[in-house]
């Protein structure tokens, strides 16, 4: 049997096409993401590879429902050898003083709670299993390194995943648990569509940014995915060639 792979926030952008790149190198997929419509999308472009998925609608910042996407991947599959902790979201960009509790409550749900949620679950499972071991991806971002003007949500729940990353690293060794981040720049997606507007920069302008196809982000995933577990890449930064980054600020 090939490799099972749990993908979340696979109804749309960089899950999506994760998801599409592990279905081609003929790994099995289940979806995760809260809304089922998208998530039957991803099966119907994956064409014939779409029967090695299965769909899961899933909230991450839900502990119960976490535990019963991993639930249904156990009896569905027996085991879990990946988790790309992908789904997340983003926040009005306003000053810091206007952010909204429920915008910071529901950031810090979806990108930090989620990630814990889904990674303390597929851990067990990794550890568990026989054979025992997988691979855990953290989807990161640049913002953590550079942020964007009124991005505190975002960008702190972001700088979280880089320790979550750290830590899970570190933990999971003795369980041949391997734990790495990737860092994404500009992919284009619909979360990235206002860049094509122009988004505001860190001197006060606004600046239409150059995006990159998606789909480069599915390959960096997969080759991080195809490594054997005694060898980790652990932070990977993939990025619009020409985006305002290094240097930025």
């Amino acid at each position: 049997m090939s490799k099972i792979a749990v993908v979340t926030g696979a109804g749309s952008g960089i899950g999506r096409a994760a998801a599409l790149a592990l279905l081609g190198a003929g790994w099995h997929v289940a979806l995760a993401g809260r809304r089922a419509d998208a998530l039957e999308a991803t099966i119907a472009q994956a064409g014939e590879a779409g029967a090695r998925c299965t769909a899961v609608p899933t909230d991450v910042g839900d502990a119960a429902s976490v535990a019963a996407l991993f639930a249904a991947v156990k009896e569905k599959w027996g085991r879990c050898d990946l988790l790309f902790n992908n789904a997340g979201r983003g926040s009005p960009a306003v000053d810091f003083d206007e952010i909204s509790h429920e915008d910071w409550f529901g950031v810090v749900a979806a990108n930090l709670n989620g990630a814990f949620l889904c990674a303390q679950e597929a851990y067990r499972m990794m550890k568990h299993q026989e054979p025992r071991g997988g691979r855990i991806i953290n989807n990161g971002s640049i913002s953590a390194y550079a942020p964007r003007p009124g991005s505190a949500p975002y960008t702190a729940t972001k700088h979280a995943i880089g320790g979550l990353t750290k830590s899970l690293s570190l933990d999971g060794r003795k369980w041949d648990i391997a734990c790495g981040q990737i860092d994404v720049g500009n992919a284009a997606t619909e979360m990235t569509d206002r860049m094509t507007k122009g988004v505001p920069q860190a001197n006060g302008t606004m600046m239409v940014e150059p995006r990159m196809d998606v789909r480069h982000v599915g390959e960096a995933v997969l080759h991080m995915a195809s490594l054997p577990l005694d060898a980790n890449i652990q932070f990977m930064t993939v990025m619009a060639t020409k985006m305002p980054f290094v240097g930025r600020g």
